[in-house]
């Protein structure tokens, strides 16, 4: 049997978690330290981040770490496939990769080159795939193709967070501020990239779909997934009813997932997200 292994930057659809392996990224308010799902819930975690004048800190994960789920899954003659937030934006891969190199042949490192519920749209593909009897190797090849194909659109709804963490300059954020911009984000080769800045909701949310349409459409045969950050959904069920076209005769339901810390920390709360893979071939453009 192949088992998945994800770091807890991954943001999965209702009811799938418990068909993977873990590895937790810790977050940091000051000294205290916590693991966001374990002993900090999505609201605790956005009701502290409300009122923190600092944004927190994350860890990566530790060799350690990976080795110690590593040991558990082989000796129980199991194999597994690691799936980690892009290395862009985190050391997480290169612990998995230090680690594996004790386990050659019977773990297989995947840099999903994105976060949040893109990861988690990836992370779905391979669990189906290993409930189909694919080996290890055969997994992670598939996969390093497949992410490819991967999109995340998000758009924010405050620049604010992206002041404090230094992604954007004082200016530009008050600047954004005053005329409400929206901006819309993207995560590309591993890294996040603006796509453009929309005056207001409506605006921002016909920036979301045109962007979608720009990277190639839903392939609606793969997992798609939506996020939201903060705790409360509604700015994504308006956008849903909004852009009900997109989806209209592809799928019955349109699944979502909150949006967790690691991401959460620089978007702040109101953001919303579309993750996806492109029906168009080839790679992104």
């Amino acid at each position: 049997m192949v088992k998945i292994i994800l770091d807890s930057s991954t943001d999965l659809a209702p009811g799938l978690s418990g068909r993977f392996e873990w590895v937790n990224l810790p977050i940091f308010f000051g000294e205290q330290r916590f693991i966001d799902g374990v002993n900090l819930t999505h609201a605790e975690f956005y009701e502290r981040l409300a009122s923190c004048e600092t944004l927190p800190k994350t860890s990566q994960a530790t060799p350690y770490e990976f080795a110690e789920i590593f040991k558990k899954i082989t000796e129980n003659g199991d194999d597994a496939v690691v799936l980690t937030i892009s290395k862009k934006l985190s050391g997480t891969f290169q612990s998995a990769e230090i680690a594996a190199q004790d386990f050659a042949g019977r773990v297989h490192v995947v840099d999903s080159e994105t976060v949040t519920i893109a990861a988690g749209v990836l992370a779905e593909y391979a669990l189906s795939l290993a409930d189909s009897g694919l080996s290890a190797a055969e997994i992670s090849e598939k996969l390093e193709k497949a992410k490819k194909k991967v999109r995340l659109v998000a758009m924010v709804d405050t620049l604010e967070y992206l002041k404090k963490g230094g992604r954007i300059s004082k200016t530009v954020a008050f600047a954004g501020e005053l005329l409400s911009f929206k901006p819309v984000v993207s995560v590309e080769d591993g890294e996040v990239r603006l796509l453009g800045k929309a005056r207001g909701a409506k605006a921002g949310n016909n920036l979301l779909e045109q962007e979608i349409a720009k990277a190639g459409g839903v392939d609606f045969k793969m997992p798609v997934l939506l996020g939201y950050s903060g705790t409360d959904d509604g700015t994504l069920r308006r956008y849903v009813d909004d852009f009900s076209t997109l989806w209209r005769g592809h799928t019955d339901a349109l699944r979502s997932s909150e949006i967790g810390s690691v991401v959460g920390t620089h978007v702040g709360p109101g953001a919303i997200a579309v993750a996806f893979f492109s029906a168009k071939d080839g790679k992104k453009e």
